[in-house]
């Protein structure tokens, strides 16, 4: 059986995420139901370099804190689904606010591209944006695009064959926090990963812990112990 690869896209509103999932699948979409949930995500079909892709338009969130069930499931999908490549979408006109959502991205995932879109639009403004220094800064592929116009498309695609092939390895930069932060984590991290082992990210769930959502690791339990019936 041919492996179908799996890319999620992820974005705050308005972002032109949608446009780029059009321009990516064609009229190859139908309307999915995620895994035993009542949620229906946007699913898209894309044939990259004789491999097979499956695409998902997750909902337009700011964060990634489930303070909503649109961030609920675009986080649950991100951590829980492990796609194969995480696209997240930025607003170039916008930058620095788009940024936190990448950030905390890169929390859970290390196969992430960020991918600037409206690039045309900062331009316009005379907004400069300089893709090599923030892949530097962020240990991850930095695509530069317009996919209402189609440009930087080719490059995106070529990036997300060699994330998904293993010819770009991804180090995504970690958020340092306060010394106190820290210190918590680390005191936590021993007993979250005696829980979730290799399969989630430690560090990502004890910070989700200091913020008190329990909800996350009772469901996490709930997978581990049916990932060993």
């Amino acid at each position: 059986m041919t492996k179908l690869f799996r890319i999620a896209l992820a974005g705050n509103p308005n972002t032109g995420k949608s446009t780029l999932f059009n321009l990516l699948t064609g009229l190859k979409q139908h309307t999915g139901n995620w895994a035993g949930k009542t949620v229906d995500l946007k699913v898209g079909s894309l044939v990259l370099k004789n491999k097979n892709y499956e695409m998902i338009d997750l909902p337009g969130t700011y964060s990634l804190f489930s303070n909503s069930l649109d961030e609920k499931i675009a986080r649950d999908y991100i951590v829980f689904e492990k796609p194969d490549v995480t696209l997240v979408i930025l607003d170039a006109t916008a930058l620095e606010r788009n940024m936190n959502l990448a950030l905390q991205v890169m929390e859970i995932t290390d196969r992430i591209i960020i991918c600037i879109n409206l690039i045309d639009e900062a331009e316009k403004l005379g907004i400069k944006i300089n893709e090599k220094v923030l892949m530097k800064r962020l240990g991850v592929p930095v695509i530069k695009i317009s996919a209402r116009n189609k440009l930087g498309i080719a490059m995106l695609l070529d990036t997300i064959d060699r994330v998904v092939s293993g010819t770009i390895q991804c180090t995504p930069y970690q958020m340092i926090y306060d010394e106190e932060t820290e210190q918590k984590i680390k005191s936590l991290l021993p007993s979250v990963q005696k829980i979730s082992g290799n399969q989630f990210p430690a560090r990502w769930l004890s910070l989700r812990l200091l913020d008190g959502d329990k909800d996350l690791l009772q469901q996490i339990e709930k997978r581990i112990s049916k990932m060993e019936v």
